[in-house]
């Protein structure tokens, strides 16, 4: 199985069992981490937002126009922020790290 890397707000590094076709906010939702994804993944919140590791950036590549509008909203944005409900996972993402952001976590 494949694996995503979160970092929480403390630091701490999980990984989790992630499976193809399931959004980052989805993997995370269903594990041990915490995370608010209050609009349940129609990209109408902020409340899923992460920061991409600035490599793996670059290979998923940034947000389109709607999820950019909807970043505008977001707390601790950065050049490589992202909503997990708008990131599909495949197998090529074995691996992806992102963290959580107040928006997301607290």
């Amino acid at each position: 199985m494949a694996t995503l890397h979160v970092t929480d707000l403390d630091g701490k590094e999980h990984a989790l069992d992630a499976k193809t076709g399931w959004t980052v906010k989805e993997i995370i939702r269903n594990s041990d981490v915490h995370i608010n994804a209050i609009c349940g993944g129609s990209c109408s919140c902020s409340t899923c937002h992460v920061l991409v590791d600035p490599e793996w950036f670059a290979k998923i590549g940034g947000p389109n126009e709607d999820e950019k509008d909807t970043l505008e909203l977001a707390d601790d944005l950065g050049e490589t922020s992202r909503l997990g409900c708008q990131i599909n996972f495949d197998d090529s993402m074995d691996g992806l790290k992102v963290k959580m952001t107040r928006d997301s976590a607290e």
